[in-house]
């Protein structure tokens, strides 16, 4: 388990400082003045200062932050503000800032993905088995067709095809377009409900392996970010109609489990298939860190974004007082979710 907490604390490393870092080179680039750029939560564990920034590590690894002056509104009532304070820059300037965190959480997980794929190479969405006596049987699949769309949905990866019959909870009939033959065909689908599994299946079984040249590396990466991108809104979508429970959502304690599973099954296939393992993972909150970030919530980056965007369509800022309080209440009920999942993880695992 120490080894997992330590590539844990590496992997989260890694996705905070991609996002904070992408807020700092932006507002640098801007001219922005950055009085703090700290990793962790909590107590300061060690600290330093280069220019007129302080670099600081924290002790609780459950987030970070970028700190502008001036970004909180406080100071600027007493008139204490540098010309190169946060307010004082052009909103589009400060637009780009904000969304920068959350675009290098994206741009990192597609590198990531990069060397995933060109490592591990993709699953194509080609039918390598029809179930004898199924629905895909008699709707006309046959085994080295390629399916291309699901329901209009473009489709590049086998992972894809499964995310979809397994989200069809009502068994809901399937528009598939395939490739036979370098012919293009449509039929439709109606899944079968099985009560061993308590779920829907179209009776096939998908994926078939390629291993990627270069153009092919840069292409499945972006379908693969891609993928993850379209499963973590998925989830929260179903979080939010209650389709997920709690007991699906985990904090840190519940991820430096996940690392710990990873790591058991992929040490025994040595350091490297260790890394990719870690760097899959690393790519999925990445891209959860990015996606949750541009939520349009207080305290968020995209509650941030709305009034940037309302400032830019009214022509003026909302009153900073407002704004602050606004996000103080967002921050506050961030922190409550945060104990709650916390003791979630520790009624789940322990």
């Amino acid at each position: 388990m120490a080894v997992s907490i330590i590539l844990f604390i590496i992997i989260f490393f890694v996705v905070v400082v991609s996002h904070e870092f992408g807020h700092f080179i932006v507002a640098k680039k801007n001219g922005i003045h950055v009085v703090e750029f700290f990793v962790g939560m909590g107590p300061t564990l060690f600290s330093f200062y280069k220019g007129d920034t302080k670099y600081s590590l924290k002790l609780l690894p459950i987030g970070g932050a970028c700190v502008f002056e001036g970004e909180d509104g406080l100071q600027k009532e007493k008139g204490e503000l540098s010309e190169g304070a946060f307010p004082n820059a052009p909103v589009w300037a400060r637009f780009s800032t904000v969304f920068a965190g959350p675009l290098f959480n994206f741009l990192t997980a597609y590198v990531m993905a990069i060397i995933l794929v060109y490592n591990c190479g993709i699953t194509l969405p080609e039918v390598r088995t029809v179930y004898e006596g199924s629905q895909a049987e008699e709707a006309g699949l046959m085994e080295g067709d390629i399916i291309t769309k699901i329901n209009g949905k473009n489709i590049h990866l086998g992972e894809q095809v499964t995310l979809i019959t397994q989200l069809n909870t009502k068994g809901e009939s399937l528009q598939v377009t395939y490739l036979r033959d370098g012919q293009k065909y449509k039929t439709v689908v109606k899944p079968t409900y099985d009560e061993s599994t308590q779920r829907y299946y179209m009776g096939i079984g998908v994926g078939s392996y390629l291993k990627c040249n270069v153009p092919q590396t840069f292409q499945y990466a972006f379908h693969t970010m891609k993928f993850y991108v379209e499963t973590t809104v998925k989830s929260l979508e179903m979080l939010i109609t209650g389709q997920l429970s709690k007991d699906d959502v985990s904090g840190p304690i519940g991820i430096v489990k996940v690392v710990d599973e990873a790591y058991d099954y992929s040490r025994a296939y040595g350091v490297l298939d260790v890394a990719l393992n870690m760097m899959n993972i690393a790519l999925l909150l990445s891209v959860n860190l990015g996606i949750m970030n541009l939520l349009p919530l207080p305290a968020l980056d995209g509650g941030r974004l709305v009034f940037l965007l309302i400032e830019a369509i009214r022509g003026k800022p909302v009153p900073a007082e407002k704004e602050g309080m606004v996000h103080l209440a967002g921050m506050m009920a961030l922190m409550v979710l945060m104990v709650l999942v916390f003791f979630n993880d520790i009624t789940k695992f322990f």
